[in-house]
């Protein structure tokens, strides 16, 4: 049985691979969401099957997954990629990533225990203030010339703030019920039929990919957009699911140093404070105190 530090090393993964998306879906931006979503999330059940396979076991077995099991994990990953693609499209993006990366403060209040959900809404109330000044930082230029029409752009915070709702409550819900790793496998290959449904309906059809976008399709279903989810699986049930939660908000800002590494862009001031902020925020969600009973343990003597 894997021990609680290897499993948040899992989840911590999983962040750490959230934070490189943008780096390796960069020769992917042509191709329709949906359908690189069909295809990540294909690659992330072969991988499932890859390893069955390696193990001799069966590949044509019927998955143990509960009815609210299909329906928690079908709704995590298809609907928080649904709801943040149709709202990119209704809503600037700059107020959609700071909706949607409200689910990590979220989490972390759903995952603390009851007398330390205060100290944990503050920790990440202080992590959420250091990914908006970084996002707000980046963003405000093209925010400002922006023009959705008004409607729109509500259903597009609506559906915003489901991303965070969703995305919280499957990554609770993976911390409060028992499974397979191998569960993730499964629920991708139904993500991966309702991704496909998705992209014959709502976008053009053209399968004539380069061999740089097919590459960049693959790094993304081993990762980001696939491997990760087995890796937040294993940390989330049993892991320290307040650091994992806390940790989250490092994604965006992992983003922004890959980008830097990579040259793709600078250093900025905004970068180190929000450093600052998240490892400020995540040590006070972390922060136990002490405990309030400290009596000294009395020591019984016997009479000689």
């Amino acid at each position: 049985m894997m021990s609680k530090q290897s499993a948040t090393g899992c989840g911590v993964g999983a962040v750490l691979m959230w934070g490189l998306l943008a780096l390796l879906g960069s020769s992917t931006t042509s191709i329709p969401p949906f359908q690189l979503l069909f295809i990540c999330f294909l690659i992330s059940a072969g991988l499932m099957l890859f390893q069955r396979l390696m193990q001799k076991k069966s590949l044509l077995v019927k998955p143990e997954l509960s009815p609210r099991s299909w329906l928690f994990g079908i709704v995590g990953l298809f609907g928080f990629h649904f709801c943040y693609f149709i709202a990119l499209k209704l809503a600037p993006a700059l107020e959609v990533s700071l909706i949607v990366y409200l689910w990590p403060l979220l989490l972390t209040v759903l995952v603390a225990q009851q007398g330390s959900r205060l100290i944990a809404f503050i920790g990440g109330g202080i992590g959420f203030v250091g990914i908006a000044l970084l996002i707000l930082s980046k963003d405000n230029a093209v925010a400002a010339n922006s023009n959705f029409p008004a409607a729109e752009q509500t259903l597009g915070y609506v559906l915003a703030f489901s991303c965070a709702g969703i995305w919280s409550c499957y990554s609770w819900y993976l911390s409060k019920v028992p499974g397979k790793v191998e569960d993730v496998g499964w629920l991708s290959l139904a993500v991966a039929g309702f991704s496909l449904l998705a992209h014959l309906l709502l976008e053009p059809v053209n399968w004539q990919l380069s061999a740089n976008e097919w590459l960049g399709a693959l790094l993304l279903g081993l990762g980001p957009v696939g491997g990760a989810f087995y890796l937040w699986d294993i940390g989330m049930k049993g892991g320290n699911q307040i650091l994992l939660a806390s940790f989250s908000f490092a994604a965006p800002l992992i983003t922004a140093i890959s980008l830097v590494i990579a040259g793709v862009s600078d250093w900025s001031l905004e970068i180190l404070l929000a450093l600052g902020l998240v490892m400020l925020g995540a040590g006070i969600a972390n922060w136990k105190g002490q405990p309030k009973d400290t009596k000294k343990e009395r020591v019984k003597t016997t009479p000689a």
